[in-house]
């Protein structure tokens, strides 16, 4: 099948504005990593401040989850993977 100009150029509209959708990293409570680990974690691979991290912490304990980073899929999809390999439940939605 051949695409017509006016119709590759909306396919690589479609590819652009789902690559630039924002998604966020959100961040998951457990009864396992201590507030300590978290903080750190956070501080390291989300560039949090000590603060920052520190406030997305305590959502995550007393809310269930927090988002903690808002970008796109691609920016936020290692972050999530250092985050599970740090052993915190993680994803990006």
């Amino acid at each position: 099948m051949h695409l017509n100009y006016q119709e590759e150029e909306e396919v690589e509209l479609m590819e652009v504005a789902v690559e630039d959708d924002l998604c966020d990293l959100v961040v998951f409570n457990d009864d396992v990593n201590t507030f300590e680990h978290v903080i750190n974690t956070l501080i390291k691979i989300c560039s949090h401040s000590a603060e920052q991290a520190e406030q997305c912490t305590l959502l995550i304990h007393y809310k269930g989850k927090c988002t903690v980073k808002s970008g796109s899929f691609t920016e936020l999809r290692p972050m999530c993977e250092n985050i599970l390999d740090a052993g915190i439940t993680a994803t990006v939605m």
